[in-house]
């Protein structure tokens, strides 16, 4: 009964683990994480995506339910807690009730680590994962995911020493596993984009097909004017999902960058083909049109741009009849 209890623990967090591989090198999405690399928005998907959340809340403690104490061991708490039935025989019964109690307190404690319900505030969060880490469960890349959902709790708590401990933690038990080192990568690409380039470097030669790495990476290189590597990075992204609309209007980006307006136009046309309420596509169009001097079409784009998302106005000053536009960030 041991043996099938530790291996249903096991596959409920290699679920998550799967999924949130998945997302993050299908989608190019920013990774549900509480660190936001340079150039882009506070906002994040939750994958995610596309990935499980576990984005933690601000949620006051006092107001949650307590997260259950793990026994260290469950066969010995579940003995020492039956009697038998005659001389030295068990109470098989009675056992297999307490250790499915047992497993369900597990499984709660996981899903308070994981913030499946996206209720759990950060010391929640903190609580749950450190119960699973201190039981040790779950071994090599089942204990990775446990301490990077930890130092996303960390982090959102302020607490930066703790959250880049756990993440350094995470590369160490699952050295061979790309989301480790894209995972810490998004956290310094907050501070030190040369280690964050480092991690996104070793995580792509783990796993080329990562997607998300390669769209963090090609946003750092943007932040440094890189306009060549960036391109690279996002054209490899659209050879891997060419039907994401997100990353044609990225590359579109790009290519508004190095005054490539044609291709420009192009990538975002697609981008619009592929999702035509995707706001941010018309809006670059529209830029790409007013460097073409192709004025009526840079306004339609512009007022249909702005009609989906009213936030992009701020990106767009007029004087007379003159307008300027600004490029928001990725």
């Amino acid at each position: 009964m041991r043996r099938l209890f530790l291996w249903q623990l096991s596959a409920l967090l290699l679920v998550g683990i799967a999924a949130d591989a998945l997302g993050n090198s299908q989608s190019p999405d920013r990774p549900p994480d509480s660190a936001t690399p340079p150039g882009t928005s506070a906002a994040e998907t939750t994958p995610a995506t596309s990935t499980p959340s576990v984005t933690v809340t601000g949620k006051a403690p006092g107001s949650e339910p307590t997260v259950p104490k793990l026994a260290p061991d469950q066969f010995t708490e579940c003995y020492g807690r039956i009697g038998t039935t005659g001389p030295g025989v068990l109470d098989w019964v009675a056992m297999e009730k307490c250790e499915a109690q047992l497993s369900r307190d597990t499984r709660i404690v996981i899903d308070k680590c994981m913030n499946r319900d996206g209720q759990s505030s950060p010391p929640m969060a903190i609580q749950a994962c450190t119960e699973l880490l201190d039981r040790k469960l779950l071994e090599g890349n089942q204990r990775f995911y446990l301490f990077v959902n930890r130092a996303r709790a960390y982090f959102a708590q302020g607490d930066k020493q703790h959250a880049i401990d756990d993440y350094n933690e995470a590369v160490k038990v699952a050295p061979k596993n790309a989301l480790s080192y894209y995972n810490r990568g998004v956290f310094y690409a907050l501070t030190d984009v040369d280690a964050a380039l480092r991690d996104f470097d070793t995580a792509l030669g783990i796993d080329p097909k990562l997607i998300a790495a390669l769209r963090q990476r090609a946003i750092i290189y943007l932040t440094q004017k890189n306009f060549s590597s960036a391109l690279t990075d996002f054209s490899e992204a659209l050879r891997l999902q060419p039907k994401t609309a997100a990353l044609w209007s990225e590359r579109g980006y790009v290519r508004l960058l190095q005054r490539d307006y044609e291709n420009a136009v192009q990538d975002e046309a697609e981008a619009i083909r592929l999702d035509p309420k995707l706001a941010r596509a018309y809006f670059l169009r529209g830029a790409a049109f007013g460097d073409l001097g192709n004025s009526p079409s840079a306004v339609s784009d512009i007022v249909t741009a702005v009609g989906l998302d009213p936030s992009l106005d701020r990106y767009v000053s007029t004087k007379g009849k003159t307008a300027s536009i600004a490029l928001p960030p990725l």
